[in-house]
Parts: structure tokens; C-alpha cells; sequence
């Protein structure tokens, strides 16, 4: 009776903060309910259904990857001199704003909302305090599962640094609202608040309060990075920078090392911290032999199974099959796994990995870069953007993201390229860049590098067997590539010897570094000299 009495409490505080950011008139509100509570009101709402195991397997519609055109910023005096304005960071006006936030809290009248209590950043020091206010409760459960939360009821209600406001079934009008489409993602730095709606996929919640993350980190002197971590026996870091897809959740779950966390992480003066308490995997053609933890996540009770096929009569879901999205997922909070650090923090990262998924098959599989290579790599971003991450993406796509995470990134990709550095100077750490991408030929014509092989290098960064190892200079990239690697196909090393036609691969070698130096023009006069040479040769 005591919890029930502080529950009904504490919902009331909850609705007198909303009536005074003009949130009036709203339906019931389910106030930081538990993954058990929250499944219950998803079946009974038809929102969901379960799988085998006790997974939630749950439809986003229309949406099944991010609007990445539809996202944008508010520009007001507080963000208008911060933020990098263009094509990534796109202007959207105080007046189309407040006209929209109107239209949105009259459609949340007299609904029910879900609301959860979070915080986003495992440092004390660097937290966020962050209400997410959903339409759907199944949604609510995904920002439980991702955000790290104080999960207890006798927490006091404190203001939010910022208030995320999710509805998907509100569609936004173009012509009144001044967006590109029905869908939406905006953050008013300002309030400090973002509207999400339009679209029911859940990696816009995430990855919405990461950009905010992008934003506040740097002013608190913290380097936001898009990579997961983890901790090894003798608490040695490793961090692994990547887009969606090049395998920074696969490469960091490894049952002899604690997992920090998969892929939003700061870089404070101290060390390594997660932003989020949970994973989103994608779960495409995920083995059970190759990604054990990952794939037990998918059986177990309260993991989101977003997009997954599951047959109807057995509720087995079927892994193997995409006819709704190559861009399944599975959202689970970090204690499904069996080996986390539990304070999600570690010290300054020993090595630092780049990963790329390089669609051309021209990079080799791994080679050890200095500093002022490091930074060259991390500004240019290069991998293959793989199916179904973005609308309309249905084959991988070369491209170049500055800084493993361009579309999240809110300041200059420069400012925090020289952060990098900073820190890769002060450490001492050691950094690779691993190819999970092609070999033998591009995309089409040659293979996906063997997971297991992958591993190998992995394996051996960490052990430190790289270190010292004898090495060639790739001609085209004057990358320092080691020879020999234990479990690791010779012949693979040069990539040029696993090309059908070595002159074909010479052709596209050429074309990717023009695509390079094309690219990091953008960056170059703000750049030292030893950085700019640092590009192909």
C-alpha cells in the first residue's frame, strides 16, 4: 500500500510538471513502470505479441530504419552559434516549432502516456536526467531497456535536463508544420526538448538523445564518440568506433571481457563512460555459434524484437528472414548479458579501433595507425552504409561519415577530431583501423570478411601481439599492415592477392582514394599538415 500510495504520488507530481509545459488534459499516466508492468499494458493494448523465450515482437510500421532527412534543429540563440548548419544539422525555425509542439500536446490530450524516468550517461559527474514521454507503451519499455534508469520507487522527481516526447501516431502536415514529411525529429536546444513523431521506429528515441549528448558533452570538456567498449582481466579499455552494422556490438560482446556498453560512449579527462544502460543489436542473420550472447538476448523475457518475423502458430522468430527489414533489432538492457562492467565505466582505452565496412574490398583487414593517421580515418568515416539503417537504403553504400557518426554529430567534425588527438596523445593509446568489410572483390564479387577472422585480429590488438609485429606499407594508403596474423588467411592481409583480376583491383583501389581525397577537402584547411598527408599516397 506504501509503494501504491508513492506511486499515485509521484504520477501527480509528473502531471503538474506537464500541465506547466502545456501538457493538459492527458489520460492516465504510467509512471516508470517495470519491464513486467509494462509488457502486460503492450499485450493488452495489442501493441506487441511474445515470442518463444518471453520477447516482445513489435512492428514500427512504415518506418523501419531512421528518417534521416526529417531530422532537425531548432535555431535560437543558444544553438545558433554551436551548432555546424547544413546538411546534416538542418535549421528548423522557433515559429514552425511552437506551432507544431501546439498540434502535438492537443493530439496527446486525453491519452495515456508512459512515461520513464531516465538518465543517459554512466559517469555522475556527466549525467543527463531525461523524461520520455511516449504514445506507445512498448516504446516506453525500449527507453527503460536503453537508458540507464534509477529503478527504484523512492527516487524524488527531479526537473529533466531534457524532455523527449514520442508519438508516432501524430503526422505531421508539411504545409502548417513546415516539415520535409509526416515524420519528424527535432530538438529545441533551447527548452531542451525534442519531438519525435511520424514514425514508430524506436532508434530515433536513442539516437535523438545522443545527439543531444554530442552537444552538451564537449562544453563539459568530454568526447562523445559513437563506439561500444569494454574492460579485459587486467581492467585494460578498448574502444571500437563504427556506423550501424560494421560490427561494434558483435566485435565488443566477448564472453572474456566485460562489456562497457555497445555504442554511445564519452571520453572524460578520468576515462570511458556508456551514455546508455542498454544494447540495440541488429539481429539480421545473427548465429547462435558466432554471437551467442546476442542471440540468447533475442529469447529472453523483455528484449523489443523490432521488425523480426515470427510464425504466428509456434512464435519462433526467424532471424534469417528480412521481407520486412534487413534492419531487425533487439533492445535489451545490459544486464541480459552475462559479463558487463557494472558500473558501465573503465579507464583511459589501451587501444582504440576504427572499424570500416569497406564495400570497395580494397583496405586490408587491419592495420596500426599513428595519431595524426587516427584522426585523418576518424574525420573521413569511410564503411558501407548496409540495408535497411536509413529509409530506402536496400544495398550497402559506400560513403564517409565523419567521425563514425556524422549524422549525430552537432559541432564541427574538426572540433572533435582534435579531441581525439588530445586524447590519443595524452594516453598513449595504440589505434587500428580493421576492415569487417569486403575482400576478394567488391560488393557482388567478393566475400563479407569471416567473422572468425575478424575475431583473430580483435584478439590479437588486445593481447598485444600486434604491437611489434613486422609490417608492409600498403602503396595506396601508406597504412602500416602486418604480415602475418595467427587464424588470420595470409593472403588475406593483401588484399590485392584475393582479387581475381590484381589490375581491377589497382582501377578501384585508385577510385577509392580519389573518393577520399575528394572527401577530406571539407576538413583540410582546418587541419595540421601532418594530418592532411596522412591520406592515400
Amino acid at each position: 500500500m506504501i509503494a501504491s500510495a508513492l506511486r499515485l504520488e509521484r504520477a501527480e507530481t509528473i502531471r503538474q510538471a506537464l500541465l506547466e509545459r502545456g501538457l493538459a488534459n492527458v489520460g492516465n499516466i504510467h509512471l516508470d513502470y517495470s519491464a513486467s508492468e509494462l509488457m502486460e499494458h503492450i499485450i493488452r493494448r495489442g501493441e506487441g505479441r511474445l515470442a518463444v523465450g518471453g520477447a516482445l515482437v513489435v512492428a514500427t510500421g512504415l518506418y523501419t530504419g531512421r528518417a534521416a532527412q526529417d531530422k532537425f534543429i531548432v535555431e535560437e540563440p543558444s544553438s545558433q552559434a554551436q551548432v555546424a548548419w547544413g546538411r546534416i544539422n538542418r535549421p528548423f525555425t522557433q515559429e514552425n516549432y511552437e506551432r507544431l509542439r501546439r498540434r502535438v500536446l492537443a493530439f496527446l490530450q486525453e491519452r495515456d502516456l508512459y512515461i520513464q524516468e531516465c538518465r543517459a550517461g554512466a559517469d555522475p559527474d556527466h549525467q543527463l536526467r531525461i523524461r520520455v514521454i511516449c504514445q506507445w507503451a512498448w516504446q516506453a519499455l525500449f527507453a527503460r531497456s536503453l537508458f540507464i534508469h534509477p529503478r527504484t520507487f523512492n527516487t524524488l522527481i527531479q526537473e529533466p535536463d531534457y524532455t523527449l516526447i514520442a508519438v508516432p501516431g501524430f503526422r505531421a502536415s508539411p504545409e502548417i508544420d513546415g516539415t520535409r514529411s509526416e515524420a519528424f525529429i527535432i530538438i529545441h536546444p533551447g527548452r531542451r526538448e525534442i519531438l519525435i513523431g511520424g514514425t514508430g521506429y524506436a532508434g530515433e528515441i536513442k539516437k535523438s538523445v545522443f545527439t543531444v549528448m554530442n552537444y552538451l558533452m564537449p562544453q563539459a570538456g568530454v568526447l562523445p564518440m559513437h563506439c561500444s567498449a569494454n574492460v579485459g582481466p587486467n581492467n585494460d579499455c578498448a574502444i571500437f568506433f563504427g556506423l550501424s552494422g560494421t560490427g561494434k556490438t558483435t566485435l565488443s560482446t566477448d564472453p572474456r571481457r566485460r562489456m562497457i556498453g555497445d555504442d554511445e560512449h564519452g571520453w572524460s579527462r578520468n576515462g570511458v563512460f556508456n551514455f546508455e544502460g542498454g544494447c540495440y543489436a541488429k539481429v539480421i542473420n545473427l548465429s547462435p555459434h558466432a554471437e551467442p550472447e546476442i542471440w540468447s538476448c533475442t529469447r529472453r523475457f523483455g528484449t523489443v524484437l523490432e521488425n523480426v518475423v515470427m510464425e504466428p502458430v509456434s512464435r519462433r522468430v526467424d532471424l534469417y528472414d528480412s521481407q520486412f527489414t534487413e534492419n531487425t533489432r533487439a533492445a535489451y538492457p545490459l544486464t541480459s548479458l552475462s559479463n558487463i562492467q557494472p558500473n558501465s565505466m573503465g579507464e583511459h582505452p589501451r587501444h582504440v579501433i576504427l572499424l570500416a565496412a569497406d564495400a570497395f574490398g580494397i583496405l586490408p583487414p587491419v592495420a596500426q595507425l599513428t595519431t595524426e593517421q587516427a584522426m585523418y580515418h576518424f574525420l573521413s568515416g569511410y564503411t558501407a552504409k548496409l540495408a535497411g539503417t536509413e529509409l530506402g537504403l536496400t544495398t550497402p553504400q559506400a560513403t564517409f561519415s565523419a567521425c563514425f557518426g556524422e549524422p549525430f554529430m552537432v559541432l564541427d567534425p574538426v572540433y572533435y577530431a582534435n579531441m581525439l588527438g588530445e586524447r590519443l596523445t595524452q594516453t598513449r593509446a595504440r589505434c587500428w583501423l580493421v576492415n569487417t568489410g569486403w575482400s576478394g572483390g567488391p560488393y557482388g564479387e567478393g566475400e563479407r570478411m569471416p567473422i572468425s577472422e575478424t575475431r583473430a585480429i580483435i584478439d590479437r590488438i588486445l593481447s598485444d601481439d600486434l604491437n611489434k609485429v613486422k609490417t608492409r606499407t600498403d602503396p595506396v594508403f601508406g597504412l602500416q599492415v602486418p604480415k602475418n596474423i595467427a587464424g588470420v588467411e595470409k593472403s588475406r592481409l593483401n588484399p590485392r592477392e584475393t582479387w581475381k583480376d590484381p589490375l581491377a583491383y589497382d582501377e578501384k583501389a585508385q577510385v577509392l582514394a580519389t573518393l577520399f581525397k575528394e572527401n577530406f577537402k571539407k576538413f583540410a584547411d582546418r587541419l595540421p599538415t601532418t594530418v592532411r598527408e596522412c591520406g592515400p599516397l
